[in-house]
């Protein structure tokens, strides 16, 4: 079976008003993530190794900040139609690994409710992704608690 790999990588900033929305997931805390769409970095950073291992570009390219039809866009409805182009392309997810980098919020408590929501997203078995959470360790923007970066790496394949 010939696999390919994709790597995908998002950052965006903290601000006050905002929903702090991740994997999909609404996580209480004082500030949330500022973007043209509701700023799931995480789900962008999947967006873009999925695409990357189709060959396919980037999310920007895909879904441009330039497009008002993706003001406010849900991200669970951009990678929905990210699944839905691998799904055309005869290619099923075999394996996402993730990233999570950020200070706070603490998120030991809710990476199982992000991993579930983001298989349930892409209809795959639970145990095709995974999900960590890190710091920076104080430094640069992120470890200063002004931004949350994420990293994902996806595996594919065509449909046996």
């Amino acid at each position: 079976m010939k696999y390919r790999i994709g790597i995908g990588y998002d950052i965006h900033r903290l601000v006050s008003g905002r929903r702090f929305l991740l994997g999909g997931v609404d996580i209480p805390h004082s500030k949330g993530l500022l973007g043209h769409s509701d700023a799931d970095a995480l789900l962008h950073a999947i967006c873009d190794a999925l695409l990357g291992a189709l060959g396919k570009g980037d999310i920007g390219e895909l879904f441009p900040d330039t497009d008002p039809r993706y003001k406010d866009a849900s991200s669970s409805g951009l990678l929905k139609e990210v699944a839905g182009i691998l799904r055309r392309r005869n290619f099923v997810i075999r394996n996402i690994d993730t990233v999570v980098i950020a200070e706070e919020p603490k998120l030991t408590l809710y990476k199982d409710k992000i991993r579930k929501n983001i298989c349930g997203i892409l209809n795959i078995k639970e145990g095709c992704v995974n999900i960590k959470a890190k710091t920076n360790e104080g430094l640069g923007e992120v470890g200063r608690k002004k931004a949350v970066a994420c990293w994902a790496i996806a595996a594919i394949s065509i449909r046996p």
